[in-house]
């Protein structure tokens, strides 16, 4: 059959499907430019979805690694056990806390302390020492000499930092200042002897000017060389020194029976720890017999003393936070020289001063680091 136009049938089908074929090609692509375009805002809220969804994904990805790392690494913080052996009361553990807290160490956090306490009872220790090494204590802090000997006693390995040793060469708890050795280190409680010196000096500078003044010792921490200062010193000023021991409590009452019958001006309370503990009752004795006191350490002022030139146990504590921290990282205690106390404060007790009626002269005065009203 034959068209129109001559064709055979069969090529006009073809023709014909091809002209269709172009129409509806053309049908799309007015349809697409009549279509409004894609905005630039759209193209980026479609594409931030995308990088958001990636980025949630990478993210979930991150954490779910990270959580068991994190909480592997808290696991791994180790908590550090710190015996306390028989820390006084008062403000002295507390500043050796915060001393600690600076260098990172937080109570329940990553450091423990374990605090025995047996007072004056002597045939506790062994038990409070041997609490301390059943609860496997890292570190022994400690002082004075009693409690660092029961501590020594105990064990030559834990290592044991005191905060106020005595003599400790003489003790056998180091080798040297430099190079303790062993097991032991920490501070000294005594400074130089030329501290005694001081100490008659400022007696001198009261008014009445004292012309004999009294000298209460420790017998079992007989200071020589202190001594001998001392008595250069009152020498040098006109002064007469001499002196009573005091080895218990109850000498106390006695020693001030001897000083009354010298016709003593004034009491110097030389440097001992077990002195330490009887502060409060040599300052009541001595204001009861109108005798002006000096101690070495402020908490005899604090006491109702006079006033006291020396060293800081509360600073002693602080530092004694350095040796723990040392340690704790890994240094050996023998080879942490052992420190000799460098702060030193003037307290003067005005209140106390009155009630004696003394004159405290303006220059002493200016030159105290407290005065107590």
């Amino acid at each position: 059959m034959t068209t129109k136009d001559g064709t055979t049938g069969e090529k006009g089908r073809a023709r014909t499907g091809r002209r269709l074929a172009r129409s509806k090609s053309l049908e799309t692509a007015t349809a697409a430019a009549n279509r409004p375009l894609l905005t630039d805002r759209r193209r980026a809220i479609v594409s931030g979805h995308m990088i958001s969804r990636r980025a949630f994904v990478a993210g979930s990805v991150v954490a779910l690694l990270t959580v068991p790392l994190a909480a592997e690494g808290q696991q791994a913080e180790r908590v550090h056990t710190v015996g306390l052996l028989s820390p006084p009361p008062g403000p002295y553990v507390a500043a050796f806390e915060e001393s600690l807290r600076q260098l990172g160490y937080t109570r329940g956090v990553n450091i423990v302390f374990e605090t025995r306490s047996p007072g004056t009872r002597s045939e506790l220790l062994p038990k409070a020492v041997a609490d301390l090494l059943r609860l496997n204590v890292e570190i022994i802090v400690t002082g004075p000499n009693r409690f660092i000997d029961a501590a020594k006693e105990a064990s030559a390995s834990i290592p044991i930092v005191m905060v106020y040793g005595s003599d400790p060469i003489g003790r056998g708890y180091i080798s040297s200042l430099a190079r303790p050795g062993g097991n032991i280190t920490g501070l000294t409680w005594e400074p130089s002897p030329e501290i005694l010196g001081k100490h008659v000096q400022l007696l001198s500078e009261l008014s009445p000017r004292p012309s004999r003044v009294a000298g209460i010792v420790d017998p079992s921490a007989p200071y020589v060389s202190h001594w001998k200062e001392a008595e250069h010193a009152a020498e040098r000023r006109g002064i007469t020194l001499q002196y009573v021991q005091v080895g218990a409590e109850s000498d106390i009452p006695k020693a001030f029976s001897t000083i009354i019958g010298w016709r003593a001006g004034a009491v110097m309370v030389f440097g001992s720890p077990y002195l330490w503990g009887l502060r409060a009752q040599i300052a009541s004795l001595a204001k009861k017999n109108a005798l002006p006191t000096i101690y070495m350490y402020r908490e005899g002022p604090d006491a109702g003393g006079l006033m006291s030139y020396g060293t800081s146990l509360t600073d002693s504590w602080r530092r004694a936070a350095s040796y723990v921290d040392k340690i704790l990282k890994g240094t050996k205690p023998g080879d942490l020289p052992v420190e000799q106390p460098t702060k030193f404060e003037l307290v003067i007790n005005l209140e106390t001063a009155r009630a004696l009626g003394l004159t405290i002269p303006p220059s002493l005065l200016l030159r105290a680091d407290q005065v107590i009203e």
